[in-house]
């Protein structure tokens, strides 16, 4: 991936993270919340304890936004205001993960995303 399109792409990634805090605003919770539940989603790595292919599935299934959004979208239309929460969390937080390079995880090793490799190979 060349520098320009990886910086596009992190820049879209940024945008995403604040359009969930936009969203966040919208709730009436206290500001401090949204903070403290953003790196929730990452106990889904404790599936790695197990394996890579466990540890990459449920990575990948609390980092996916189609979840985020379906989430999100139930909360809505159930008026449901910890629905909606979890939605922003999740879609916020994978966008914060990808604008930092971390991608959806491939099952051979913990550093192989889509986005490419994280560190050193």
């Amino acid at each position: 991936m060349t520098k320009d399109m990886n910086f596009l792409l992190k820049l879209e990634e940024l945008g995403q993270l604040l359009l969930s805090i936009v969203l966040f605003q919208q709730l009436d919770y206290a500001w401090w919340i949204y903070p403290a539940c953003i790196l929730l989603p990452d106990i889904s790595m404790l599936g790695y304890l197990l394996n890579t292919k466990v540890g990459a599935w449920g990575y990948n299934l609390f980092h996916h936004k189609l979840l985020a959004i379906a989430i999100l979208a139930l909360g809505y239309w159930l008026n449901h205001d910890l629905l909606i929460l979890s939605g922003i969390i999740l879609f916020g937080h994978s966008a914060m993960d990808r604008a930092l390079g971390y991608g959806l995880k491939y099952t051979d090793s913990f550093q192989h995303t889509h986005l490419g490799w994280i560190g050193k190979k």
